[in-house]
């Protein structure tokens, strides 16, 4: 399946622009820099720029093998509409950093070696962003764009990212998200097709094309009553639209079946409702609830493949950070179940 863009919207990229890589050994780095090198090719990245990204990810996969436990990397093209970003994303589960300052400068090293890593991918990404707890484990992404792409455009600065992950043993993700900011407001979606595999795939991309659809502005219930109706020749699945607006200080939310929705706020976390049923074929009624949004939260959509038992006790210094951070440190603590995983996370900061 190829990607899947409309005007403005950011949506999950299908599996042959998303690679995850486990990097247990040194030996792994040179599938890194074959993976990467393939996705970059796709974005037109002349030699020079090409040279960057792979040290930068040859690097990323070293730090990974020599001082970490778990240690994985997604690499991925993310499209924002007519622009596309190539990515990684790595995620290990400790020892963490205890100096995250000290750890970027060059020649810091905890093992004798020269130490370059962190310090030289942040200055070869476009951007990149990391955060660290010791015993936890540690999240790192870089971001690099095609040549001739302006600085800040679309995706490179959103305040929203997303991650999916196929079960073990599939290719394609049955799990799809789609964001698009529009006057103010940011639209999310976050379907969760039922089952594994293809058609669970097409059951979420089907779901992607009906919020493309939909006229905006609109009402979250408006928009998940005409993916439900796109939904009818597919298996179905649960799906959840949010529309985050930060200036009225509100999210209005509708959803069908258990994707879960969250707003995560400096003091607690508070859940948000949807209906029991299957989008596409069978459903109650469509309701619309509106929340108060806290200065500073962040909205949450994932799958059932996260468990909802993650609070902010177990992400301290989380709320606040890059979105794709969010995304990144929910998946690895909270996806512990054996199905496929996603995660959309919207912060109230960085909007344009």
């Amino acid at each position: 399946m190829g990607p899947l863009t409309g005007a403005g919207w950011t949506t999950s990229p299908p599996a042959g622009e998303s690679l995850r890589v486990r990097v247990e050994e040194a030996s792994a780095a040179a599938g890194v820099r074959r993976r990467i090198t393939a996705l970059a090719g796709r974005l037109g990245f002349g030699a020079e720029r090409l040279g960057q990204v792979q040290l930068a990810a040859t690097e990323a996969a070293t730090n990974l093998a020599a001082h970490a436990r778990q240690g994985e990397m997604l690499m991925r093209i993310v499209r924002d509409g007519g622009a596309a970003a190539l990515e990684f994303v790595c995620v290990d589960r400790g020892p963490g950093i205890a100096d995250v300052p000290v750890s970027r400068m060059d020649g810091y090293s905890t093992t004798g070696t020269l130490g370059l890593g962190l310090g030289s991918i942040e200055r070869l990404a476009d951007r990149s962003g990391l955060c660290s707890r010791p015993r936890a484990g540690t999240v790192l992404y870089a971001r690099f764009l095609p040549p001739g792409t302006p600085a800040g455009r679309g995706a490179a600065d959103a305040p929203f990212a997303g991650l999916t992950l196929p079960i073990d043993g599939e290719e394609e993700c049955g799990d799809a998200y789609t964001v698009r900011l529009v006057d103010g407001t940011a639209y999310a979606m976050l379907c969760d097709g039922l089952g594994h595999g293809p058609l669970a795939a097409r059951a979420a991309w089907e779901a992607v094309r009906g919020v493309h659809e939909a006229a905006l502005p609109g009402r979250p219930a408006d928009i998940l009553q005409h993916v439900h109706r796109r939904m009818a020749p597919t298996r179905g699945g649960a799906v959840a639209v949010a529309a985050v607006e930060p200036a009225a200080g509100r999210v209005r939310f509708a959803g069908i079946g258990n994707v879960a929705g969250w707003i995560v706020g400096p003091e607690r976390r508070q859940g948000m409702i949807s209906v029991p049923g299957i989008t596409g074929t069978h459903a109650k009624r469509i309701r619309e609830h509106d929340y108060d949004l806290p200065p500073g939260a962040a909205v949450v959509l994932h799958s059932d493949g996260l468990t909802g038992r993650w609070g902010l006790a177990d992400q301290p210094g989380l709320l606040g950070r890059d979105p794709l951070l969010i995304a990144a440190s929910l998946l690895r603590d909270a996806g512990v179940r054996r199905d496929d995983r996603s995660v959309l996370a919207v912060t109230t900061s960085g909007w344009r």
